[in-house]
């Protein structure tokens, strides 16, 4: 049994995630910045006699990433594998897009990543642990309407290349996932995608992710 800490786990891919792994006989660790979505999950989980425990967190707050990781510490807890999966966008037009919009695209999917994965490292290098990075296609080519969304995700891929550099050595690996769209509450609040619904469900995402990691270092999943 592996412990994996999942953020952005309340919902989407995290919290399919999370149930898949659970299943396999994980124990999951769920963090998100929604109390009452990561109870239902855990509920969900514990349902089935498997192990969860949540965690409120807002990476994009490094006090509150640091606060977490001495909450881990104080109930013993140690990871064996980070999915940094929390994300959010903004589409549309460049000069349409909001300054607080840009901000909390950039704070959360940039700046959570690297505050999440820079106060866990030395957990993970105690545990030879591994880290995985939710990137999307996104961060493979540049799309009509997703400028800051994308950026965001090149960030994210340039981050995770220059772990791999990093890291040599050190027995912490760490994993890039591009994957296509999905139908997820992602596109709730936004006209970008006209039918989500279309697209493949996270549960079907979640679950080719963790069929084809092998440990390698990319993970390419089909749109």
């Amino acid at each position: 049994m592996k412990t994996i800490l999942i953020t952005g786990a309340g919902s989407g891919l995290g919290s399919e995630l999370a149930k898949h792994w659970a299943n396999e006989g994980h124990h999951i660790i769920a963090v998100g910045r929604t109390k009452k979505k990561l109870e239902s999950i855990c509920r969900h989980i514990e349902q089935e006699n498997k192990m969860c425990t949540i965690f409120q967190c807002d990476i994009s707050n490094p006090e509150e990433v640091s606060c977490l990781v001495k909450k881990m510490v104080d109930n013993r807890l140690e990871i064996d594998l980070l999915v940094n999966n929390a994300g959010i966008g903004t589409f549309g037009p460049l000069e349409s897009l909001m300054i607080s919009d840009i901000h909390d695209v950039i704070d959360t999917n940039v700046k959570g990543t690297i505050f999440t994965t820079q106060a866990f490292l030395p957990m993970l290098k105690e545990k030879k642990g591994r880290i995985m990075n939710i990137i999307s296609t996104a961060g493979l080519k540049g799309k009509n309407h997703e400028t800051v969304y994308v950026a965001s995700k090149y960030a994210v891929r340039g981050f995770t290349e220059s772990l791999w550099k990093e890291l040599e050595g050190t027995g912490v690996s760490a994993t890039a996932v591009y994957m296509g769209g999905m139908n997820t509450p992602f596109w709730s609040e936004s006209d970008h995608i006209a039918d989500s619904t279309r697209l493949k469900s996270a549960s079907d995402k979640a679950k080719q992710i963790i069929e084809e990691d092998m440990g390698q270092k990319e993970i390419f999943i089909d749109s």
